[in-house]
């Protein structure tokens, strides 16, 4: 079991951008939603919540510059989805010697201002290595804490064990989880068809704070 004691203020996030975007034909991170693009929302509700914050992408993304964030490329090939955006965050981490990592989804914009925080306090009080967001019953396995520790341990997963589905590889670990309530709407609801952002306009308020000052007008 693999478990440590960490202050959030000393984890790292990464931002998983890399996806295909199939359903919207096209960049979803670069989708407007109100007036920024989706990716916007999402910097501006992760980045308060970790002591520092990269793009994990699996190709070439020139427009996401303007977010000013270090891009981290896939280390693994094939395209492998989530789990190598994991992986390069693990990576990452772990050469600015930072313990664990934080990851996010570009395509959902109104996760918990205090996610990193319960995931953070479930984490150590069940003595676990991995910690991830649930709603409505059902796990969010790219919102979770992960120790850069388990980065060999993944590799050899995706490289040689052809273990694409990152929660089916984080649960020979026995992740902790923390279950987030569904108030007027779930907090991980995710813009991913064409009709989605005019739906998900009216939650902007509800969802709470946003940094107006975030780059991507």
């Amino acid at each position: 079991m693999v478990a440590v004691t960490v202050e959030t203020n000393a984890i790292a996030g990464i931002i998983r951008a890399g996806g295909r975007s199939r359903r919207l034909g096209g960049n979803k991170a670069m989708r407007p939603l109100g007036a920024k693009p989706l990716l916007a929302h999402v910097i501006s509700r992760a980045k308060p919540q970790v002591a520092s914050l990269a793009l994990s992408v699996s190709t070439n993304q020139p427009s996401f510059r303007i977010f000013g964030l270090p891009f981290l490329a896939d280390p693994v090939a094939a395209f492998p989805g989530p789990s190598a955006g994991i992986l390069a965050g693990m990576d990452w981490a772990a050469r600015q010697g930072t313990e664990i990592l934080a990851s996010f989804a570009c395509d959902t914009p109104f996760f918990p201002l205090d996610l990193v925080a319960r995931l953070a306090a479930a984490r150590e009080a069940d003595h676990a290595a991995i910690a991830c967001a649930v709603s409505g019953g059902r796990v969010h396995p790219v919102f979770a804490l992960w120790p850069a520790s388990l980065r060999d341990d993944l590799r050899r997963a995706l490289s040689e064990q052809g273990a694409r589905k990152v929660d089916a590889w984080a649960s020979r670990y026995r992740p902790t989880t923390v279950s987030f309530p569904i108030a007027a709407f779930d907090p991980f609801c995710t813009i991913n068809t064409p009709a989605d952002p005019a739906k998900a306009e009216p939650l902007l308020v509800m969802a709470g704070p946003f940094d107006n000052d975030a780059p991507g007008v």
